[in-house]
């Protein structure tokens, strides 16, 4: 299947590692040009830049900015703006998820967390959809969530789940202001996948895991990519506000 994301410029939020490194590929695979946005791992994000330009032969560069910066966000737009001229798809990947619980957080911390991943969402969004309403032009937003969004958790995640449930909302409100201007804003909700976040707990008790997986094993960042990319292309041109499940049966909703 042509997904048509041939030249098409992608910035890809947290990208340089985990699950935002596969999404990367994903797209690069479709012959999409990636920015991979970057804020503490500058020489791994280089590194996936010339990994994707080898084996792809596409355009790809890496590009710092702590999304929870305001002035951060706004200067990595107006970067890629005087590299290519535009962008057509942001994927707001991007996370911090500390482990506390409640009784025990302080407000940093979970201020910190909204800032990362809500604000910092929110703040790509803004400068992506100010850049597509000027141009008249479409554009497609995919924002990553959680199935913990909508299952919480029991081993102190709470501003984590919080801010992917309010993640969840801002899509759906989001696409429902930008719908006519054909700029589509889509959510996916991953479930449990073999990433750096989630290692510590495999490591810890991966049976326990894999026992609440109705498919009964923990996934792969690409099985998640790959639905990424496909909320990005001309074939999911008819949705918008939608949330996708892909957490192995997790979620189920």
């Amino acid at each position: 299947m042509d997904l048509n994301l041939k030249d098409k410029v992608v910035l890809v939020t947290g990208g340089s590692y985990g699950l935002g490194e596969a999404i990367c590929q994903s797209f690069a695979a479709e012959g999409a040009k990636v920015v991979i946005n970057y804020r503490r791992r500058a020489e791994t994000a280089e590194s996936l830049a010339q990994e994707l330009q080898s084996e792809y032969g596409v355009d790809a560069v890496a590009a710092y900015a702590d999304v929870s910066k305001e002035e951060d966000v706004v200067k990595m737009f107006e970067q890629i703006d005087a590299h290519w001229g535009r962008v057509d798809i942001l994927v707001n990947n991007a996370a911090f998820c500390p482990t506390c619980q409640v009784a025990d957080m302080e407000e940093e911390t979970w201020n910190y967390t909204m800032q990362v991943n809500l604000t910092g969402a929110f703040l790509c969004c803004r400068e992506f959809v100010k850049r597509l309403l000027a141009a008249e032009e479409g554009g497609r937003i995919v924002n990553v969530s959680s199935q913990a969004a909508l299952r919480g958790s029991t081993i102190g995640h709470a501003p984590y789940d919080a801010s992917k449930g309010g993640l969840i909302s801002f899509t759906i409100s989001l696409a429902r202001e930008v719908c006519e201007k054909n700029i589509t804003v889509n959510c996916v909700a991953p479930g449990i996948m073999e990433t750096e976040m989630m290692a510590p707990a495999l490591a810890k008790n991966r049976q326990k895991y894999i026992d609440r997986i109705p498919l009964k094993r923990i996934g792969q960042p690409k099985e998640i990519a790959d639905v990424v990319a496909f909320l990005a292309s001309d074939r999911a041109s008819y949705m918008t506000g939608a949330t996708v499940d892909v957490s192995a049966g997790l979620a189920m909703h």
